[in-house]
């Protein structure tokens, strides 16, 4: 069940979809509050903290792509794209700037509202992380570590920092199959809990951006190593820490 405290922002300079989704979200549980640009929702951000944002990418003023480098300057909130471009690039982009998912127009709100349960449970803790039930709390690896209650990598010097939670779902998976081949599909069906649409490209963009996360390149990577032809593995072993 949605606890009625789940709060949604949607940007989109759309009235009539940005009332046709609060009013879908809101019968769905969710408290939903809506802005027209990134000048809107940063009044609303002045005075309350969502627990995910919807913007689409075609705003005028700031873009999507502008909000998107904005928040992930200093937060991890969960942030969902909307988008009408036919033109991958897009998409990719938004990807890379640090958005969880995309949703193209358009959309049945059935898929938006499914896309927003799924960051939502990628973006808090399941059931027996912070008790430690079944699970170590931090785990080493490469020279890194993850703290995977606060999601948080820490390196070498105890210096943390706050993944988004498209980022703790791809590493999370390759933690738990460390040293196992992994393919795009197999990767996608983990982190987002349902199969790759054709020809998506969204998990070599996570990949690279997680390998920058990890202070890694595609040429050069050590940890995240590409397998041609089958996909990613992690190439070195896991081990817990407390």
């Amino acid at each position: 069940m949605t606890t009625p405290a789940t709060t949604l922002f949607v940007v989109d300079d759309d009235p009539e979809i940005r009332e046709l989704l609060a009013d879908y979200l809101t019968r769905h549980g969710y408290r939903a509050r809506v802005a027209e640009d990134a000048a809107a929702l940063r009044a609303l951000l002045a005075t309350e903290q969502p627990d995910l944002l919807i913007v689409d990418l075609m705003l005028p003023g700031d873009d999507g792509f502008a909000i998107c480098r904005e928040i992930r300057r200093d937060s991890d909130l969960p942030l969902i794209m909307l988008t009408a471009s036919p033109d991958e690039t897009d998409r990719i982009l938004g990807l890379e700037l640090g958005a969880d998912d995309y949703v193209a127009k358009p959309f049945n709100p059935r898929e938006l509202l499914a896309r927003v349960k799924a960051v939502l449970r990628r973006c808090r803790p399941r059931d027996g992380e912070t008790s430690g039930a079944g699970m170590t709390r931090i785990v080493a690896f490469g020279g890194w570590q993850l703290d995977r209650v606060t999601r948080e990598l820490i390196d070498g010097a105890g210096q943390r920092s706050a993944l988004s939670g498209a980022d703790f779902a791809l590493l999370q998976v390759f933690l738990e199959h460390a040293e196992q081949v992994l393919s795009r599909d197999a990767l996608f069906d983990l982190t987002r809990g349902r199969p790759a649409p054709p020809l998506d490209r969204s998990i070599d963009v996570h990949v690279c951006r997680l390998r920058q996360r990890l202070g890694e390149d595609a040429q050069h990577s050590q940890l995240i190593r590409t397998v041609r032809g089958m996909g990613y593995v992690l190439a070195t072993r896991v081990d817990p820490v407390a």
